[in-house]
């Protein structure tokens, strides 16, 4: 195997890793997966979930594209919820408790059934670089392989440092080694590298917990699912999560051990993820707080091991175990393992292109914690991207590429390359501005013909979607043309104290109205002999009510996506010299020569870059 020359090799099988290896296989590149431990291919690192505000909406845009963490999420979920339901569409984000073992197990062996990848079990040591373009992957045995195009998914384990209160030990994850070579390499090459912090929560023995003394969290009363496919079904039985709560006395005996914790003594000097700090972190920051949430997860359907959600710590082992012995619940609790903090490298994502080809090293790709970023979704959605781009360019095909407008992935893609990152970056729906069009209900609609046009999903995903779009358009179309007598609709509106009608109108009004719903329509008997006529399924329905009560505010969302993509159209000539414009401030000029936008509307959103530098830029190119 190691005499041929590979289309696609991809370093590590983590999120990123095994999106990336799949897409680029299912594109027909002969693609090798090259990590660490085979046995630890997809594996939950830290959570087992899947999806939550604005990553169920990646995970969503991820099987519309035709990857596969949508199916894994479907197939090895063990509850489902949809949350945000009592805000808009926009804010509506579906996630999974997953079965942690049977989310690898199903990813590896979905990754086995396809076609044109390879798998081999090696430490990749360096890259092997001929004229600034990558050539193939070296390991620590010294074998070469040969490649046209490589991506680098190393998570968290370049030179990674695992931090338990006073001790810490190089790893990756917990027990596992750490990566070493690249970083000094790929630093000796020219490329800017930085360091950052992660953690995780202990993991503790189920059998040992008092659930009575906690809230359940049941999933979904009428639970969904992730993929689009119909390979995939909805939940029929669930477990539960439950809820309890630290306390004055918890956070007491958390202090007793700041000063041998490495966050507070100096030790771990690198940022870690704002939204998702330590409990000690939690502690010294609201310290007005008297209690914290935590959320007690199961790791799957048979295990009892337990993780303790909201309980991130790298305090020693001593201290985590006392402090929880006196949460509401945890009285007599066994750990099976202690929490702790990864030190990490990662490569500041401004040295990207939108494809995340690396702009120093052609055919070179960084996706997942290696840009900075944390979360299994946003490091999956990347996985793909990169796999896609790194197939369609030994292909010589055009790249492919997501705007703000069009994904989630898009926006993601945007803030990394633009606007780069000091800590790890995670989604949320406040950073998209056209979150009414990225919906999670309609990424179907906005990216399965894009991801057929690649070659990726498949011509039944496609048929599905359009004939789903037909449907729903249909029903939206029938409300529009079908008028309804005052006499029918009156009680149904006297029912939910909306104002009475005098004369007929057409659906489309009455149903518009924020306080009527699909159910009340339905008991006009047009509206249901519709449904049961054409056999509308819940999704078709869905569509329908957000597409005829929320059509003013999307088009309005539409028209300005559209004077944005007027800016994304005007493109900037590559390697373009700022240093000419001197009517254009010093630090846009700085900032515009390192990032090297490729259109205005990307220059238009890094920090520094003012409106009037933009206009300086638009006069000199004419416009």
């Amino acid at each position: 195997m190691f005499n041929e020359i590979y289309d696609v090799v991809v370093v590590g099988a983590g999120h990123a890793g095994s999106e990336a290896a799949a897409a680029a296989a299912n594109m027909g590149s002969k693609t090798l997966l090259v990590t660490m431990n085979l046995q630890n291919i997809a594996q939950m690192s830290c959570n087992p979930a899947m999806g939550g505000i604005a990553k169920g909406q990646i995970v969503r845009e991820i099987d519309a594209l035709g990857g596969y963490s949508g199916i894994v999420s479907d197939t090895s979920a063990i509850q489902f919820k949809m949350l945000n339901k009592s805000k808009g569409p926009a804010m509506w984000s579906p996630r999974v408790q997953s079965d942690r073992m049977r989310f690898a197990e199903d990813w590896r062996l979905l990754l086995e059934k396809t076609p044109n990848l390879d798998f081999y079990q090696e430490m990749v040591s360096g890259l092997l670089i001929e004229n600034n373009r990558v050539i193939g992957v070296k390991t620590s045995l010294g074998i070469e392989v040969k490649a046209k195009s490589v991506v680098l998914t190393n998570g968290t384990f370049l030179n990674g440092l695992i931090h338990i209160g006073d001790k810490n030990f190089g790893g990756g994850r917990a027990g596992e080694r750490a990566a070493t070579g690249i970083t000094e390499q790929l630093v000796n090459l020219g490329f800017d590298s930085g360091r950052m912090k992660t953690g995780t929560p202990p993991r503790v023995d189920g059998r040992s917990l008092d659930y009575s003394k906690m809230t359940e969290q049941p999933g979904d009363e009428n639970p969904q699912k992730f993929s689009y496919l119909d390979i995939t079904k909805p939940l029929t039985e669930q477990r539960s999560c439950y809820m309890t709560y630290t306390s004055p006395e918890v956070h007491d005996l958390l202090r007793e051990g700041f000063e041998r914790s490495p966050m507070f003594n100096g030790r771990i000097k690198s940022l870690g993820p704002r939204y998702c700090p330590s409990i000690e972190d939690k502690i010294n920051r609201f310290a007005d707080k008297d209690r914290h949430q935590l959320f007690v997860e199961p790791e799957g359907w048979n295990t009892v091991e337990v993780y303790v959600n909201g309980f991130s710590t790298s305090l020693p082992e001593d201290v985590q175990f006392r402090a929880l012995r006196s949460v509401a619940g945890f009285e007599n609790v066994k750990f099976f393992r202690p929490g702790y903090a990864i030190e990490y490298d990662y490569f500041p994502p401004t040295q990207l292109q939108h494809t995340l080809e690396t702009k120093l090293i052609e055919g070179l790709y960084f996706a997942g914690q290696i840009n900075g970023t944390t979360g299994y979704e946003e490091a999956a959605s990347q996985g793909l991207i990169a796999g896609i781009n790194a197939s369609l360019k030994v292909q010589e095909k055009d790249p492919f590429t997501l705007s703000r407008s069009e994904a989630y992935i898009g926006v993601l893609i945007d803030d990394l390359i633009t606007k780069g990152t000091e800590e790890p970056y995670r989604m949320f729906t406040s950073r998209a501005e056209y979150r009414t069009l990225l919906r999670q209900d309609n990424a179907d609609f906005r990216l399965t013909p894009k991801g057929y046009n690649v070659g990726l999903a498949s011509e039944k995903r496609l048929k599905r979607m359009e004939e789903k779009q037909q449907a729903s358009d249909a029903f939206v179309q029938f409300f529009k043309d079908t008028s309804v007598k005052p006499e029918e609709i009156n009680p149904i509106l006297e029912a939910n104290n909306s104002s009475l009608m005098k004369q007929s109108d057409k659906m489309f009004k009455i149903f518009a109205r924020p306080n009527i719903t699909i159910g009340d329509m339905r008991r006009v008997e047009s509206v249901n002999n519709y449904i049961v006529d054409h056999k509308l399924d819940d999704e078709v329905i869905e569509q329908t009510e957000i597409q005829v009560k929320y059509s003013g505010y999307i088009e309005k969302e539409k028209n300005n996506a559209d004077k944005l993509s007027r800016l994304e159209n005007i493109k900037i000539p590559k390697d373009f010299d700022y240093s000419k414009l001197k009517s254009m401030s010093m630090e846009a000029r700085e900032k515009l020569s390192k990032i090297q936008p490729v259109t205005i509307s990307q220059a238009s959103r890094i920090s520094g870059v003012s409106p009037s530098d933009v206009s300086v830029l638009l006069v000199y190119m004419g416009r």
